[in-house]
């Protein structure tokens, strides 16, 4: 954001407590914050925020921090694991502010939202103090205007020299949000120092999967190990997938099938592991690694294939679940459905391949056979 005209502390960030400390060498100043960086926010409330007055303190919150798993409120129990901590300068400040950018999807714009109680989670703001929270639609035509930025500055009660200061600090980050394809940016907090500079002292941003293809700088920076393995796997073989907390595995094609798909278990009394969309050129090879994808996941207790054919063929898909069968141990029930394209060659396929596979007419069939077949706890 500091490319947009956003003004932000100093900082680097460090993999060892060695590299931690020539960090703060290098920054210089006389405090320093070490802030893990994990996919999570409340990590201050957690311990994965440390303020240090020395470089040992720096050495000493690193060596904490780095290699170690940070439970939040957002992680969930299992945590996340801390392999890099970004080392910032730390100034001393008066107030704290939350600002944070949004894709509202419901009116299709971004909205600003603003507050005065910065440090803490927007939903507490929301709960305590609705009546504090500011917000601003932006019309995409002309984008955010100044005197909307104004408006939210004068708004969270800034005197003359802040306004104008937090007035280039909103317009950099909306530039940011809409210019490196973000769906969330937020400062929390937007502090303000004794001598009326307004600084971004935290911030978080999400970003469109789908336009990382073109934001080189953003992609870069990805880091994986934050990151569900699962979807990582998926992601190389362009697989839409998300995992869940189920055990019937899922693959089908279409991403409406696939939430239909999922709705059925649901109804049929089940559980499903995971979103999985193979799209529409379901080749062998990619219904393959669609199987090798659904079965490391150890929860899975049995793999529902519902597969409605337009652009695809049924025998192809059949043809991959045999060639996943045959490659790998399957060693849960299989029910599949095919439906469109070359159905009967498909189903021809999968009958004189002699496999343990139950088939299915309908998708309520399939859901059925899929919870039933599922081994008793």
């Amino acid at each position: 954001m500091a490319n947009f005209g956003v003004t932000i502390a100093k900082g680097a960030v460090a993999y060892s407590p060695d590299q931690a400390v020539y960090c703060a060498t290098e920054l210089g100043g006389w405090h320093w914050a070490v802030k893990a960086q994990i996919h999570s926010g409340g990590r201050g409330k957690a311990g994965g925020v440390k303020l240090c007055k020395t470089y040992n303190e720096v050495r000493a919150a690193a060596t904490e921090m780095l290699g170690k798993t940070l439970v939040t409120n957002q992680t969930g129990p299992e945590g996340k694991i801390v392999q890099r901590v970004y080392i910032e300068v730390a100034e001393p400040f008066e107030r704290e502010i939350y600002l944070g950018f949004v894709l509202d999807r419901k009116v299709e714009r971004v909205r600003v939202i603003a507050s005065k109680f910065g440090g803490m989670e927007i939903e507490e703001i929301a709960k305590d103090h609705p009546e504090e929270i500011l917000q601003i639609v932006v019309e995409p035509a002309v984008g955010l205007q100044a005197f909307q930025a104004r408006e939210l500055a004068f708004g969270l009660g800034l005197n003359l020299k802040q306004v104008s200061r937090a007035v280039q600090c909103i317009l950099g980050c909306y530039r940011a949000f809409r210019d490196l394809d973000a769906t969330m940016v937020e400062i929390n907090p937007l502090v303000v120092t004794k001598d009326d500079r307004v600084i971004a002292l935290d911030a978080k941003m999400s970003f469109d999967d789908n336009a990382l293809f073109r934001r080189a700088n953003v992609s870069d920076m990805r880091d994986h190990s934050q990151e569900d393995p699962r979807e990582v796997q998926a992601a190389e073989h362009n697989l839409n997938y998300v995992g869940l907390d189920g055990n019937i595995g899922c693959i089908v094609n279409g991403a409406g099938l696939a939430m239909a798909t999922m709705d059925m278990i649901k109804y049929a009394g089940g559980n499903p592991a995971n979103f999985l969309d193979v799209g529409g050129g379901a080749s062998p090879e990619r219904v393959a690694a669609a199987f090798r994808l659904v079965l490391s996941d150890k929860n899975v207790k049995a793999i529902l294939v519902n597969v409605f054919a337009g652009i695809n063929r049924c025998d192809w898909v059949a043809e991959g679940v045999v060639q996943a069968c045959k490659q790998m141990t399957v060693d849960v029930p299989l029910v599949v459905r095919l439906a469109g394209t070359n159905v009967e060659a498909g189903r021809e396929i999968i009958t004189k391949s002699g496999l343990p596979i139950i088939s299915a007419n309908s998708l309520a069939d399939a859901a059925k056979a899929a919870v039933a077949a599922v081994p008793a706890a």
